[in-house]
């Protein structure tokens, strides 16, 4: 739908739907971005995608803000590289690239994210150790700067202006369009190894000692156990199959592209369902449901890597205090941040419906990127009163060894911890000043945080 002016404020909230605020939603098209950059007003505006972001990077209280631009996807080119709208979602994305013996090599715990928002906030998967992350991924992107210039950048033409939009959460330009690269497959299933381990040694060890056998890995973590067995873990990894591999129905569509949700949670119950006994009894099932070993079963895409999507609107069983879902990086000689951060969490009775651990390679350039060589653990709580002191108590423990957190999950970190956890954050805010001195961008998480 064209931009046909001010619709009015509208309440707007991250994916957790623990933080909201009203601004004025806009719905542009790649020409009117421009002008609605010089019609900011004095709150700005920030370009969201499709609602994702877990906090508040994508609000902009008493602002504007700019829905996704259509979906317009380019031919495959020959090298493999496509181009595409900045609204484009990677699943739509892959829903194209499939039949054509494409694939995306990142892919978040969801397929409903827009390219402009997994390259704002440089979005990494399973694949990490292996393909790094999305910003390692793009060729070139299509920005439109606050002054309404339209630029096209490159790593090699402009490196600075690049980096500091990959994870730059929206506040370099409006990113409107991009070329990525993309991967050969020759099916649409992944040939999967799953191990069940007893303790956080045990699975600090396997992945270690074997993460870089394999293209993707994962550990879900129990965060109900204590004692010898904190820490033990459901470990997943795999591999893309061959068409080799397949019989039967899969082999008679082996590029079968993944369809939408199957089922959809209808509205907020008044009271959350994530609650305690509920955690405790899924985790228990969870852990001893999974195989001590078991090696080569196929699984499709969604199975493997959005098993989440198969329910629309699954965070609106959190009930309408929401939920907070906060990501830690430490050096991987830090995992005693990772034990203790588990410890907490089991020893105060957090429940935690999903709680992932996986290996980071190195990280990117980008200035505001997330990824960095080490344990990233990301853990969803339901939103309480006394969640805050024991997150911050994380925070103080990920700084001190040198770790930070994700600004795309954030709502609460304080400003002042921010410079210890990404040292280019004066870079950044630097090249804000000479690019945008109004201030035309602006989101709540860049208030919050003086971005």
């Amino acid at each position: 739908m064209p931009d046909d002016g001010p619709l009015g404020p509208e309440v707007l909230t991250g994916w957790g739907g623990a933080v909201r605020s009203a601004g004025t939603l806009h719905h542009p098209t790649a020409a009117d971005v421009a002008r609605r950059l010089g019609a900011a007003g004095p709150r700005g505006l920030i370009a969201r995608g499709l609602g994702r972001s877990y906090g508040d990077p994508a609000l902009n209280a008493g602002g504007d803000v700019l829905a996704p631009l259509p979906t317009a996807i380019g031919p495959l080119a020959g090298d493999g590289t496509v181009e595409v709208s900045a609204g484009t979602s990677l699943h739509d994305l892959v829903r194209f690239l499939l039949p054509r013996g494409r694939f995306v090599p990142v892919t978040p715990g969801t397929r409903y994210v827009t390219v402009g928002g997994a390259l704002a906030c440089d979005v990494h998967g399973k694949s990490h150790h292996r393909s790094g992350s999305f910003g390692d991924q793009v060729v070139s992107v299509d920005l439109v700067l606050p002054d309404g210039t339209a630029r096209t950048v490159t790593p090699e033409t402009d490196a600075e202006l690049y980096w500091a939009t990959v994870g730059g959460m929206g506040l370099t330009g409006v990113i409107t369009g991009a070329r990525l690269r993309t991967v050969p497959v020759e099916t649409a299933y992944l040939d999967t190894t799953t191990r069940r381990l007893g303790d956080l040694d045990a699975v600090l060890a396997e992945m270690v000692a074997s993460d870089d056998d394999y293209a993707y890995s994962v550990a879900w973590i129990d965060t109900d156990a204590r004692g010898s067995s904190l820490g033990r873990a459901v470990l997943s990894r795999g591999d893309h199959a061959t068409r080799d591999q397949l019989s039967g129905r899969s082999a008679a569509d082996p590029l079968a592209v993944p369809g939408p949700p199957r089922v959809t949670v209808p509205f907020v119950p008044p009271v959350g369902l994530v609650t305690r006994p509920a955690v405790r009894a899924f985790n228990e099932l969870w852990f001893h449901k999974a195989p001590r070993l078991r090696t080569g079963e196929l699984q499709t895409i969604s199975q493997f890597f959005h098993p989440l999507d198969g329910v629309a609107h699954w965070n609106r069983l959190y009930g309408p205090r929401g939920f907070v879902q906060y990501q830690l990086v430490v050096p991987e000689h830090r995992d005693d941040v990772v034990r203790s951060v588990l410890e907490q969490v089991s020893r105060d009775r957090h429940p935690t419906f999903l709680t992932v651990l996986k290996r980071f390679g190195p990280g990117n350039p980008g200035w505001l990127s997330f990824p960095t060589a080490g344990w990233t653990l990301a853990l969803d709580f339901p939103a309480r009163r006394d969640l805050a002191p024991m997150l911050d108590r994380f925070d103080e423990e990920v700084v001190a060894a040198g770790g930070r957190v994700y600004l795309a999950k954030d709502a609460r970190l304080r400003p002042e911890l921010l410079p210890a956890m990404y040292p280019r954050l004066a870079d950044f805010r630097e090249l804000r000043d000479r690019l945008d001195p109004e201030r035309r961008l602006q989101s709540d998480l860049a208030r919050r945080l003086s971005l």
